[in-house]
This record gives C-alpha cells, structure tokens and sequence, in this order.
C-alpha cells in the first residue's frame, strides 16, 4: 500500500462512522425527550406514523364527542330540575283545589288567597316554560306543538341529535328531546267518566262537570301575568289539574330515559378512548430501556469515531519522517 498524504482513506471513513453515530445519538436523545418512537420524518417508518396519525385524529374526534356528550347530560339534568319543580308547583295547584272546594269552613277571603296563590303559580309555570341555559331554549316554545303522551311519533317531539362516535354523522348517535313543557300543561277533560287527558288542539271538549256546575275544557295551567283574565280555581277541574301532573311525570321519565342513554354513550366513548389511546402508545410510544441503551452505546461509538478520525490524521505525520 502506498504512502500518500492528498488522499487519507482512513480519515474519511472515520470521519463517515462519526457522522452516522452523531446522527443516530441525536436520534435516541430525540426520542428520550419526547417519548416518542418517531422523530423527524417519521422515524424510517412511514407506515406506522401514518396509522399512528390516523389514531391520533380519530382520538380528537372522540374527545369532540365526549364532550358534546357532556353537554348534552348537563342539558337534560338542567332540564329535569326544571320539570321536578313544575311538577310539585302542579301538586301543589292541587291543594289548593281541594282546599277552595272541599271545606265548609272557608270564608270567601279564605278562598280568595287560594285563588291569589293559585294565579301566582300559574304565572310562574309560564315563566318556567321560557328557562334557557347558555342562551339555548330548554323547552320548545312553538305553541302549535301538540302534545302526545305516549306517541312515538316524530312529530311530535322536538330532537336533539348527539352524535356519540369518531365518526360524525356517519356513527352512533342518541336523540334526546327537548320537552314540551307548556303544551303538556294545556288540558283537556273528556267524557262524563272515565276522563282522559290530551293536549292543545283536542276536539273531543264534551267536558267534565268539576262539581260546581262549570263545565271543565281545555284549559293551560300556565298563563302569563298579561293575560287579561287568569282563571279561577273553580274554572278548572281537578282532573284537569291531575292531568297536568300526569303529563309532568311522563316528561320526567322521557328526560330520565334520554339521561341513561346518554350515559350509557358517554361509558363506551370513554373506553374506546382508553382502548385507542393504548394502540396508539404500542405504535407511539419510545421503549425508554432501549432508548437508553442505544444512547450509551452511541455516545460511546461517536467517542470511538471521533479518536479514529484523530489517530488516522496521524498517519500523515509518518510521510514527514520520509522528507528530513
């Protein structure tokens, strides 16, 4: 082998070895920092970053419905409170009704604070039926919405659609209502016997005699304070009134449903979460304790290259020995 001092084949591959090892030091000290397997463009395997990133935006999306699931369980919670309370106000509407009718006691002022008291609640379900949370309407206020109890009917609800999966409008999904609180307050007693309750807009109002002589007919338990003349406890049957509660009941019980199978979406969206979140560390994810080794054993092999490049350098200084 010749001695030649333009040409060190030694220092170049010495030189490559070290740059190779830097490049793979700085690798492992990347992925020890973030605790990812895949840095820079992707790590030589495009592949799994490519899944890992599907995994990643579908995660997103998750969340997006997690939380939109959230929302909707605050809704319909906000919604029963409101229900629960209308409820005992209608119970208590009641009361008052036996009270002002059955007791021989009752003076007229006695009855009239009955009837002052009975207006005040009226009045006060009809601003109930205005209650919002974030600016969003809990009841549906479109008065030509009729009231059905037990129809499945999609009419005669108002929907809310919740979508509960990574896929949008393309997956699961839990429909909740946004109840009809003052039509189920608007009643109607029918038949001699036997009366039943149904909603704004019946044509069957033959009517109920309550005992006073009044023939009962639809009426609305909730009024607004405007209203030119609110109606008297003696207008309004106490089947009326029972009708009303009924109706209260049923609403709370569509709620509780909507409440459960919510519920029931938010569970599964949360462990898929967990399920996906653990693939996605599988593909991610660094081994730390292999990491750690390639990084001692990279530093020491770029310490290695480094002496190298040195100890070859000096084999130029052997052809200087030649020249004196």
């Amino acid at each position: 082998m010749s001695l030649t001092i333009s040409n060190n084949g030694a220092v170049s591959a010495a030189a490559m070895n070290l740059g190779k090892n830097q490049e793979k030091l700085q690798e492992s000290i990347q992925r020890l920092s973030s605790g990812k397997k895949f840095v820079g463009a992707g790590g030589g395997d495009p592949g799994s970053l490519s899944v890992a990133m599907r995994l990643g935006a579908s995660m997103s999306r998750l969340a997006g419905a997690e939380s939109n699931i959230s929302n909707a369980i605050s809704f319909l919670e906000y919604q029963d409170g409101v229900l629960e309370t209308a409820a005992n106000i209608v119970a208590r509407m009641s009361e008052l009704k036996g009270l002002a009718v059955s007791d021989p006691l009752k003076s007229e002022e006695d009855i009239e604070s009955y009837l002052t008291e009975f207006q005040d609640l009226q009045t006060q379900l009809f601003e109930m039926a205005s209650s919002q949370i974030n600016g969003v309407s809990v009841f549906h206020g479109d008065s030509a919405k009729v009231f059905n109890k037990g129809s499945t009917a999609a009419a005669d609800f108002d929907t809310i659609t919740v979508y509960t999966s990574a896929q949008g409008a393309e997956g699961t999904s839990v429909t909740i209502h946004r109840a009809l609180f003052k039509q189920a307050l608007s009643v109607t007693a029918a038949g001699a016997a036997g009366a039943t309750h149904s909603s704004a807009g019946a044509t069957n109002n033959t009517g109920l005699d309550d005992g006073t002589g009044n023939v009962a007919t639809q009426k609305d338990l909730a009024v607004s304070s405007t209203a030119t003349q609110l109606d008297k406890l003696s207008n309004i049957s106490l089947d009326q009134i029972n009708g009303a509660l009924d109706n209260m009941i049923w609403l709370r019980g569509q709620t509780a449903a909507g409440l459960s199978k919510l519920k029931f979406a938010q569970d599964s969206v949360r462990t898929e979460k967990i399920n996906m979140g653990a693939a996605l560390g599988r593909i991610e994810d660094a081994d730390i304790a292999e990491e750690s080794a390639n990084l001692a054993k990279y530093s020491i092999l770029m310490q290695a290259s480094a002496a190298m490049v040195a100890q070859a350098n000096q084999q130029s200084q052997v052809a200087l020995t030649l020249l004196r």
